[in-house]
């Protein structure tokens, strides 16, 4: 049984094909395989301890399907010990691989209090993620004021996006 289950999780390989070239085969070190029947319970066993290792400096997660939020909710003198403590946290949930052109990062506030904010750029492991105005968030897209604006659809709980 041991072995069956080592080989659903180990040694698979990827190749990706661009503009019908065919490069080598690479391996695939992380995740879980897709389209099996038992893929979601892998994926919830290979993310069951992400919860923890986040809400242990008091951010909080929210997650749906293969998507997560990180947040927090602080004053604008406490945003670069957020920003700080955010990346520390990251770096210890290394295990679980961060797609840096899939993470975005905003600050949500008042005009006038991002204004007094001089974040641009968030570390996240060896990548710097360069902070939005705007992010989609499951087919909403959300700014950082959370206004009404010709983007956004609808949002019905603006907590979930703080940092």
């Amino acid at each position: 049984m041991l072995d069956w289950i080592k080989s659903f999780l180990s040694d698979h390989t990827q190749q990706i094909s661009n503009n019908g070239q065919l490069p080598a085969m690479m391996d695939v070190l992380f995740g879980v395989p897709q389209g099996s029947v038992l893929g979601p319970l892998w994926y919830i066993l290979y993310t069951a301890n992400f919860t923890h290792v986040i809400a242990r400096p008091g951010l909080s997660l929210h997650q749906y399907a293969d998507d997560c939020q990180v947040y927090m909710s602080v004053q604008v003198d406490g945003a670069q010990a957020a920003v700080h403590q955010l990346s520390t946290c990251l770096v210890k949930a290394s295990g679980h691989r961060l797609n840096p052109t899939k993470t975005q990062v905003m600050c949500l506030g008042s005009q006038h209090l991002l204004s007094r904010l001089d974040i641009v750029h968030v570390p996240i492991l060896s990548s710097c993620i360069r902070v939005q105005e705007t992010a989609r968030d499951l087919g909403v897209v959300i700014d950082s004021q959370l206004s009404l604006g010709e983007h956004v659809a609808s949002v019905s709980s603006s907590g979930y996006y703080q940092l």
